[in-house]
């Protein structure tokens, strides 16, 4: 569980997004990164119960800064109103499919997927849903993964259909997509339970299956 504080922290820092503001209560982040960096290592635990590999896997590995990136950005807030945490084998700048948990209050969430692969990476996706797409839809349909991700795979997508696919093909819909992503939502207080590392991994235990196909796909 985070603390109340931290979410308090996040949204004062909402409030008073300024570098003079942030200095002076730079003690109080310092919490707030402590108190994630914790929750961070008990989640690792946790994912590494059925996905091994992230055991190796360090807190600060998966963590990413609070400070924004405004150089090429109309919004120039110098931090991010979240903190967040990306899982895959190689950290957070590893590439391939991972986990992803982001806490921002009344906005906090557990997803996973691939984001916008580089080309070569989503040309092989799309020949592997085309390929296996029974495979596909039976991790999309089963009944725990419905249950979780209500909303199903998500992803900006073309409108017409990529080069080498027709629009009657029975994969055209995810063929069509430029990401893989589902997620599942978290309410404030969820996200202060006792419970809430546990319900984060079993979320991504839920999308283990989707992500183990997306990346055969691009090894």
């Amino acid at each position: 569980m985070l603390q109340l504080s931290t979410l308090k922290f996040l949204k004062d820092l909402h409030k008073n997004n300024n570098r003079p503001w942030f200095e002076a209560h730079r003690k109080q982040y310092e919490l707030v990164k402590e108190d994630f960096l914790l929750l961070t290592e008990k989640l690792i635990a946790g994912i590494a119960a059925f996905d091994k590999p992230i055991a190796l896997l360090k807190a600060k590995e998966c963590t990413f800064r609070i400070n924004r990136d405004v150089r090429f950005s109309k919004d120039k807030s110098p931090y991010k109103n979240n903190i967040a945490g990306y899982f895959n084998r190689n950290g957070k700048k590893g590439n391939g499919a991972g986990y992803y948990l982001h806490i921002e209050p009344g906005k906090s969430f557990a997803a996973g997927g691939i984001w916008m692969p580089e080309p070569k990476d989503l040309i092989k996706i799309r020949q592997e849903i085309d390929y296996s797409f029974d495979e596909w839809k039976k991790i999309i349909s089963n009944l725990s993964f419905k249950k979780t991700f209500a909303e199903g795979v998500k992803g900006e997508a073309l409108v017409r259909p990529p080069k080498g696919y027709e629009e009657d093909n029975p994969a055209i819909q995810y063929l069509k997509q430029k990401s893989f992503i589902v997620s599942k939502p978290f309410t404030d207080a969820e996200v202060q339970s006792k419970t809430f590392v546990k319900e984060v991994a079993n979320t991504f235990k839920a999308m283990k299956p989707m992500l183990d196909f997306l990346n055969a796909a691009v090894e």
